[in-house]
């Protein structure tokens, strides 16, 4: 403080021409005003280092006026902000349209899922879905598989720590939807005609570029009077035409299934080369032979039937199933050399779909 204003009145008039000041600079920015009045090298600022000056005794007072100055212009600062626009902020037009917002789109596997169901549905399958998480006798012991076939040892197969039923044996991930079966006879209290199309996640223990520890699979069941092979070709070339496209051929070859009998590998055509191996003189770097191995089928074994509470002396039916991922990714169009981006969540590959 100078020699002018160690007076009270002096300083009065020092704090009122700061308040003209402040007035006459209040368009400024918000911030630079702060600094400029309420800073600690501020003219607030300045005016309070002067008060070693001012006589002892009027020392209170003078505080009481500089901290009023301070707290006035604080608030004027504060409704300034209130009122002043940010820098920068662009003008909104309201008659302008809004920005369309990104629309998700349903996962590639379930559009295949759908898709499958409506084929099958509309040939009068009725679509079901039963537990993954299902007793060892629906999964394994109602399927005619023994106590040691390799598919219930603990290297193939998630169990379940739970404790073990008397009659249904431990717990376990399905690692198949063909637990469905016998469910969807007891369902029908054994009495056919059964038309079943089961549609649920599957687990194994196993996981590499063609196979993941979780994937979807869809089982094909059917079972009345007379059912025979030639039902189960119909039924396999209707699909592969529907989900392929015309002039797709199924094929199959035997196999063994402990749960079917006869049972077959089931083949569908290569749809770049037309089942022929060759695109000019070359292979067919898609299919390699013309064909392309897609899953299981076969005539459920008489023992299944047995274990739904089914004459298998007056009752046939066949049964069929594979990979939802797999079927997929053999369509036309499509290169996934990897299963395992399908449940990558990368937005780069899903927005393809």
């Amino acid at each position: 403080m100078t020699k002018d204003t160690k007076s009270l009145s002096q300083l009065k008039q020092a704090i009122d021409n700061l308040k003209q000041q402040f007035d006459a600079e209040a368009k400024d920015d918000v911030s630079s005003l702060q600094n400029k009045y309420l800073g600690k090298k501020g003219l607030t600022n300045d005016l309070m280092k002067g008060m070693k000056d001012v006589p002892k005794e009027m020392r209170p007072t003078a505080g009481q006026l500089l901290n009023e100055l301070k707290e006035n212009l604080q608030h004027q600062l504060e409704l300034l902000a209130e009122k002043k626009p940010l820098k920068n902020t662009h003008k909104i037009d309201l008659t302008m349209p809004g920005i369309k917002l990104k629309i998700g789109h349903t996962h590639p596997v379930s559009q295949a899922m759908e898709e499958i169901a409506h084929i099958f549905e509309r040939i009068g399958f009725t679509r079901v879905r039963y537990p993954e998480v299902d007793w060892d006798y629906y999964v394994f012991e109602s399927l005619n598989m023994p106590p040691s076939h390799p598919a219930r040892d603990e290297w193939e197969t998630f169990f379940v720590d739970t404790p073990q039923h008397d009659q249904m044996g431990k717990m376990v991930l399905t690692t198949h939807t063909s637990n469905g079966q016998v469910r969807e006879m007891e369902r029908l209290k054994s009495k056919p005609p059964i038309r079943m199309i089961n549609i649920a996640r599957c687990y194994r223990r196993q996981q590499d570029a063609t196979h993941t520890q979780m994937f979807h699979q869809f089982e094909g069941l059917v079972v009345d009077k007379g059912i025979n092979i030639q039902h189960l070709k119909g039924t396999l070339d209707h699909f592969a035409e529907q989900f392929y496209g015309p002039g797709t051929k199924s094929r199959i070859r035997p196999f063994h299934f402990q749960f079917t009998e006869p049972s077959f590998e089931v083949d569908f055509s290569c749809h770049i080369c037309h089942g022929t191996g060759k695109r000019g003189k070359e292979k067919c770097k898609f299919c390699k032979s013309g064909w392309h191995e897609v899953g299981g089928a076969g005539m459920v074994h008489p023992n299944v039937l047995k274990a739904g509470g089914i004459d298998p002396e007056e009752y046939t039916g066949f049964a069929f199933g594979w990979g939802i991922e797999r079927t997929y990714t053999l369509k036309e169009g499509l290169n996934i050399d990897d299963i395992r981006l399908i449940y990558s969540g990368d937005l780069r590959f899903l927005e393809q779909f």
